[in-house]
């Protein structure tokens, strides 16, 4: 007999919800409104004109040469980081998945890396890699590598997309890792004894079984790459040099706070929240239907 808790009062489970609700609208639902709704207006720098210009400021948006290179850069930027992070995930998780010494004390250090700030990620590998002061950027200067972040624009985009990488993996490897710890041994043990090799087992058998994680994963590396690695880029290269690290996060930021184009600024955060979700919904209609559950 299932027993069934019931609320003589039906006000109560609203009062119980709404402190999170006011949460998401006031955070959440009343940010993107306004960024809607001032999309649509154009702004002098000092607030002091206000002209209603509908979609003036997407059009305007869309044929920047400034705004399609971002867009150019984001797309790389994007695939190189969730690939590079979600791989580098899945081989650790792997490996530590094994008996081996130390896994506890490997496990743990594998996770430390998520708890650090996107800027203190930067500054690490700041030090890594300047020509200057990085211990690895002075090697390859003294190996005869031309390496300069500041002035070359590929040096840059390997730095960046390098960082934002390894700020990610740590948060891949958890959730790879407890989904195969989920996977039942005997499954392996079976493809064993019907004579599949570790490289047999892990395509045929474990990786099937780990596409419910690989599709959450991959769902929350998108939104990552997209957003979250404003941090990075901006304690790096600040976009630079010459635009080649300017991704769409940071020339958002750029055109708001530092041009003062609210309209057009407001206007790009829309395309690239319908860019995210678009993406999004094309995961979940083209990638979902292959998810093993």
């Amino acid at each position: 007999m299932t027993r069934r808790s019931l609320f003589e009062n039906r006000l109560l489970p609203y009062l119980l919800i709404a402190p999170q609700m006011a949460i998401v609208l006031v955070f959440f639902y009343w940010p993107a409104a306004q960024a809607v709704f001032q999309s649509l207006l154009r702004q002098d720098p000092f607030g002091l004109h206000t002209a209603f210009v509908w979609f003036e400021n997407f059009r305007t948006v869309l044929t920047d040469p400034f705004y399609l290179n971002a867009l150019r850069v984001t797309a790389f930027f994007s695939g190189a980081v969730i690939l590079l992070a979600m791989s580098s995930g899945l081989l650790l998780a792997v490996t530590a998945d094994k008996q081996i010494r130390g896994a506890g004390i490997y496990k743990t250090l594998l996770i430390w890396p998520y708890a650090v700030a996107p800027a203190v990620a930067a500054a690490l590998w700041l030090f890594i890699f300047h020509p200057t002061i990085g211990m690895l950027g002075r090697t390859l200067i003294r190996g005869g590598v031309a390496w300069d972040y500041t002035l070359n624009g590929t040096h840059a985009m390997i730095l960046v997309i390098l960082a934002a990488a390894w700020k990610q993996v740590s948060y891949n490897f958890i959730f790879f890792l407890a989904g195969l710890q989920s996977i039942s041994r005997s499954v392996l043990e079976a493809a064993a004894v019907d004579g599949a090799g570790s490289r047999q087992r892990f395509w045929r058998v474990v990786f099937p079984l780990l596409s419910p994680t690989t599709f959450f994963l991959l769902i929350v590396n998108v939104i990552y790459a997209f957003f979250d690695t404003f941090g990075v880029v901006h304690a790096l290269t600040r976009g630079g040099p010459g635009k080649a690290t300017e991704t769409l996060i940071y020339k958002l930021w750029t055109d708001g706070v530092i041009n003062l184009d609210l309209g057009g600024s407001s206007a790009q955060s829309v395309i690239l929240l319908l860019v995210v979700i678009t993406l999004t919904a094309v995961q979940f209609k083209y990638i979902e239907g292959r998810v093993v559950y």
